[in-house]
């Protein structure tokens, strides 16, 4: 069970609210859960190239936290590395700082803001008797010397790889005014000769477990939006056929198997429907299912090859691909059914529509001069940037926070994952050794805001 307090300014630690109580709870069980179902990663762990930076970096100090060097997993480098990855800060030097500050009275501001830090991080870890570490840690304001954050947490010893992405949120929306996602997790496909793994990892690619493997492909991966259910794709049966498994206890359904493919499934906001493709009465459409497989119903009804289906954030519409003008194009239908909308027009090959968080805009694929690249929409400008530059992007995703897209890419023929802010300035490319790692998805939030 982890346990967070938050530390006011004052030295004297307040307790979280209910509701945040609440939350945390409910994120230790399901990790906890997750565990039986969950076996470690036969694999390679994915590696993080960066490139670019944010249009402002903030300068920020992360002293190294006091008793780390006792424990299995130390937290310094784990939130360095994660706001490094976020590309909207610059690390100041502060490893070499002694005495080591812990409190807020032990700080030395002259130290931080002669070497131009705006904010400094300092934090401690106690182990305590019963086996569990107390983590404490504090954001302060250099130029004010107050403090912007302060929490402590109580965890087990396998817990503090999060609880380190933890103290990222908190410094990442403090300081940004955003919302962080380093605790959340992605989910992929990684194949080695034969043999594929669906897998789920921190969102920094660490801590890989396999959720499912199998000797045939594995395509689509979708998390429920209470992160408890993925949906995918499995040819284990020599045709594609709908699953959803359940990531408390391993337990999975057929959600579609009807005559033809079955593919493609996407999950409404409330987790309480998906849209799926089907081929059941002849070319490819799109459908509406319960998650328990029954209620099945008709959404569009063309011709045409209609497929990769997205909901957006409010459940009203249903983004998809068409060919139905002629070449493969994006368009919105009503979730109840209706009029059909035409939303891309840029080019002649527009797919794998994916609706941001906030619902502004969508990402997509775009293929211009040969190249098949990672585009964002605004629904209200129809604005288009091409947000990447190499020659086979797919299957977009974005971030729980909109800020950053996560795709896969491909390097000499081999498949990996890469990301991309929204505003196409921070990249990064995730790399798994020697496998071929495809069809990414990030998770959602699962904690208080």
């Amino acid at each position: 069970m982890v346990s967070r307090k938050a530390h006011p300014a004052a030295p004297r630690l307040r307790l979280p609210s209910p509701i945040v109580r609440a939350f945390l709870s409910l994120l230790a069980a399901l990790l906890v859960l997750l565990q039986p179902v969950l076996a470690p990663s036969a694999f390679a762990q994915l590696k993080i190239e960066i490139t670019g930076a944010g249009a402002s970096q903030s300068p920020i100090a992360i002293v190294p936290f006091a008793g780390e060097d006792r424990l299995a997993q130390a937290l310094t480098p784990v939130i360095i590395a994660n706001l490094q990855r976020s590309g909207l800060f610059r690390l100041i030097d502060a490893q070499d700082i002694r005495p080591l500050p812990v409190q807020p009275s032990d700080l030395r501001y002259p130290d931080f803001s002669s070497r131009g830090a705006d904010a400094v991080v300092i934090g401690s870890t106690s182990p305590l008797p019963d086996g569990r570490v107390e983590v404490r840690f504090r954001l302060m304001d250099v130029a004010k010397q107050s403090q912007l954050a302060g929490f402590s947490y109580t965890v087990n010893p396998g817990q503090l790889r999060l609880t380190a992405h933890r103290i990222s949120d908190a410094i990442y929306e403090r300081l940004t005014g955003d919302v962080g996602v380093f605790s959340t997790k992605i989910t992929y496909v990684e194949r080695q000769a034969n043999r594929f793994e669906l897998k789920i990892a921190d969102a920094d690619g660490s801590n890989a477990q396999t959720v499912l493997a199998s000797s045939e492909p594995i395509i689509s991966p979708k998390w429920s939006p209470d992160g408890t259910r993925i949906a995918y794709v499995s040819f284990e049966r020599k045709k594609p056929i709908i699953y959803v498994q359940s990531l408390i206890n391993g337990s999975r359904i057929v959600l579609a198997n009807f005559r033809g493919s079955n593919s493609a499934p996407a999950w409404s906001p409330d987790g309480n429907r998906l849209a799926v493709v089907l081929t059941r009465d002849g070319p490819s459409q799109v459908y509406l299912i319960d998650a328990d497989g029954s209620n099945l119903q008709r959404l569009t009804k063309s011709n045409a090859i209609d497929t990769e289906p997205a909901f957006t954030p409010d459940g009203r519409s249903i983004l998809f691909t068409s060919d139905r003008g002629g070449s493969p194009q994006i368009y919105r239908v009503p979730a109840g059914g209706g009029e059909v909308e035409r939303l891309t027009f840029e080019g002649t090959y527009n797919v794998s529509p994916r609706v941001s968080p906030d619902g502004r805009s969508f990402t997509f694929v775009q293929r211009a001069g040969g190249r098949f690249n990672i585009a964002i929409q605004d629904f209200a400008t129809r604005q288009v940037q091409v947000l990447t530059d190499t020659a086979v992007d797919e299957s977009p995703s974005f971030a729980p926070n909109g800020r950053i897209i996560l795709y896969a890419t491909e390097v000499r023929g081999r498949g990996i994952l890469a990301a991309v802010s929204s505003d196409g300035r921070v990249r990064q490319r995730l790399s798994a050794g020697s496998s071929d790692v495809r069809e990414p998805a990030w998770g959602p939030l699962l904690k208080a805001q």
